[in-house]
């Protein structure tokens, strides 16, 4: 039987993982990568998962306190500021992940600049009627996308994004944003035993909620697990800033999924999905849910045992079972977080390597050691 892998043999496997990356001085994004070759498919304009990437190497820093660490975040953000204007929710998941991190945890006045901008972008596409920022006409996804249309997806990234902007330069409105778009897809996408729909439309003349249906799941009242987890982090970072008004729905989200996720602790991508070997799991969405809960167990100290156990031990599933080495006779490159799910429904990368996966996975793993506050993220 193979030696279990400790968090600091996993935190180092990423870390080689961010290096090779690094090494292949690419021009695009990386964005979902084959598990076997270590194989990068990536955006040139970084699509909605570039910050990711950028997010990873300011945690690599805040690791290591290596400078290259800080200078090719540098450049890879500088990469991201065209998208400052585009037409798309996800721009919150860009300027979070890929700026605001940077300059919290570094104080770079670079990265709080292209931050300020991605956030003030963000800002104007808000729909006072709709009380929400809509996915927007160049959302990343396959279809249904427009200024009706909303998604779980937007609230995390873009909440903290827009509140951290209001203190450290942008428009104080900012905040108001944030948690009203963050209240707003409470009605739009949480349903009442607090399972989460991913999609919703809603009337462009009133902001009534006309529909609710999922881009990415089984069907439309299925529960995409990434649905799932994406409510829970949102949720617990909106709470950060408003914890009177979301501290019931963020509980309510990550209980729901603590009573179903799977007995070994890595979900499938759909919690509707049959069980079976031949079922596709999702990786990144078990490292998103991790994330969340251990924000959780900051916030809610009466919770804080229960929420920090299962992270872990989910975590602890992910490092064991799916980061390679996975084994002796692994020969795949090593720290590659595979099994991820990308998007079942049109069979992409449906068992891959997914760089949003790997940041989530990454920060928890810091959080777990003590190297970072998971209230910064």
């Amino acid at each position: 039987m193979a030696e279990a892998k400790s968090r600091a043999d996993a935190i180092g496997a990423m870390l080689q993982r961010i290096d090779r990356t690094i090494s292949e001085r690419e021009g695009g994004f990386p964005h979902f990568a084959d598990p076997q070759t270590g194989t990068w498919t990536r955006s040139p304009a970084g699509d909605w998962t570039g910050g990711f990437w950028v997010g990873e190497l300011w945690l690599a820093e805040r690791l290591t306190g290596e400078r290259r660490y800080h200078d090719e975040a540098l450049r890879w953000s500088d990469k991201l500021r065209p998208r400052a204007m585009s037409d798309t929710v996800f721009r919150g998941f860009l300027f979070w992940y890929g700026a605001a991190i940077g300059a919290i945890l570094t104080g770079d006045d670079d990265a709080r600049r292209c931050a300020l901008g991605g956030a003030a972008g963000l800002a104007g596409l808000y729909d006072p009627v709709a009380g929400a920022i809509p996915l927007g006409t160049t959302a990343e996804e396959a279809s249904s996308v427009g200024r009706t249309e909303a998604n779980i997806d937007g609230v995390p990234g873009g909440t903290p994004l827009l509140a951290w902007a209001s203190a450290n330069g942008g428009s104080p409105s900012l905040m108001q944003i944030a948690l009203a778009h963050a209240e707003r897809h409470i009605e739009l996408c949480i349903r009442d035993d607090g399972s989460v729909c991913q999609s919703a439309s809603f009337d462009p003349t009133s902001g009534a909620l006309v529909r609710r249906y999922t881009h990415k799941g089984i069907h439309d009242d299925s529960t995409w697990t990434r649905a799932q987890a994406w409510a829970m982090l949102g949720f617990a970072q909106a709470m950060r800033y408003a914890p009177e008004r979301f501290a019931e729905v963020a509980t309510r989200v990550a209980d729901w999924w603590l009573a179903r996720i799977p007995a070994d602790g890595v979900a499938y991508w759909d919690f509707d999905a049959q069980p079976g070997a031949d079922t596709e799991r999702d990786t990144s969405g078990t490292a998103i849910a991790a994330a969340a809960l251990l924000k959780l167990a900051i916030l809610l100290p009466e919770r804080a045992d229960e929420y920090r156990t299962a992270a872990e031990q989910m975590v602890d599933a992910l490092i064991q079972r799916h980061l390679t080495p996975v084994g002796a006779r692994d020969r795949r490159p090593v720290g590659i977080l595979a099994d991820g799910c990308y998007n079942k429904r049109i069979g992409l990368a449906t068992r891959a390597e997914l760089v949003w996966g790997d940041y989530f996975l990454f920060e928890s793993l810091l959080v777990l050691d003590g190297r970072l506050d998971p209230a910064l993220t």
